[in-house]
């Protein structure tokens, strides 16, 4: 399949205003459907914190990403779900507290609205993000092992006090979440394939680095990248090509474990 000519991608975006319980309102999404003659899979990207359902479009430019490799024949067409976090105060963490079921917007509405846009979607949905958005990948990745058939994260926060670097008094509104590696290990029976990576020159690489750490001394088989760059969109939008790969690659081969990495090892 060619990817279609340049300025042409926005072609395939579409808007859609949910109705959340979740959320005691309307979310936002933003989805990129590429052509396709079958069913697609489905990507639920989480943006950072000021972030929302447009971040991944407007400065990510995922679309292009995804219209780039399927040209190029080294990802099936996917469909790319980028939703709002919920918008409360500066960041929802997407994690559950007394103002909205952040968690529960992602995981239900998000992928009930696109079974409902695209009533052929495929079976396959794959969650992804970065910074407090790569938290969420990682801690919704690792609950909802049952339903989620991989997980990657750039730049991910790793404790929720981390957000403390980034907003002021994270913790006021978004409780006391454990460190994102309880999560993966409690969920260990059903975890899905797993890949996380940061930038050396991230401030939150030390972060990272024990989450790696933790996960070899633990046995629980993953990916752990470095690459150079710092937190900000230069650095994901060159990697978002990983995480696009690492998902047409689970599907490939039925999503079967990922091939453990020797600690701190940076891969071309």
């Amino acid at each position: 399949m060619r990817s279609p000519p340049p300025g042409l991608e926005s072609e395939y975006l579409h808007l859609v205003a949910r109705q959340s319980e979740n959320l005691g309102g309307r979310g936002d999404i933003t989805f990129f459907i590429p052509p396709s003659e079958g069913p697609l899979p489905l990507v639920i990207l989480l943006n950072g914190v000021y972030g929302s359902h447009r971040a991944w479009t407007d400065q990510g430019e995922a679309p292009q990403t995804a219209l780039r490799l399927i040209g190029e024949g080294r990802i099936r067409p996917m469909v790319l779900a980028m939703p709002t976090d919920g918008l409360w105060t500066l960041g929802t963490g997407f994690v559950r507290h007394v103002d909205g079921a952040y968690e529960r917007w992602i995981m239900e509405d998000v992928v009930g609205c696109a079974k409902d846009t695209l009533p052929d979607l495929g079976p396959e949905v794959f969650l992804a993000g970065l910074s407090i958005g790569g938290y969420g990948a990682l801690r919704l990745g690792a609950k909802y092992g049952g339903i989620v058939r991989g997980i990657s994260a750039h730049s991910p926060i790793t404790r929720l006090h981390d957000m403390a670097r980034f907003v002021p008094e994270p913790n006021s509104y978004l409780g006391d979440e454990p460190f994102v590696g309880v999560w993966i290990a409690r969920h260990r029976a059903i975890l899905p394939p797993l890949r996380f990576d940061c930038g050396t020159e991230d401030p939150l690489l030390d972060a990272s680095r024990r989450l790696h750490e933790e996960l070899v001394r633990q046995s629980v088989v993953h990916i752990y990248q470095e690459y150079p760059g710092a937190h900000d969109w230069a650095y994901w939008r060159e990697h978002l090509s990983d995480t696009l790969l690492f998902f047409e690659q689970r599907l490939r081969d039925g999503a079967a474990p990922s091939a453990p990495r020797e600690p701190r090892r940076s891969e071309d």
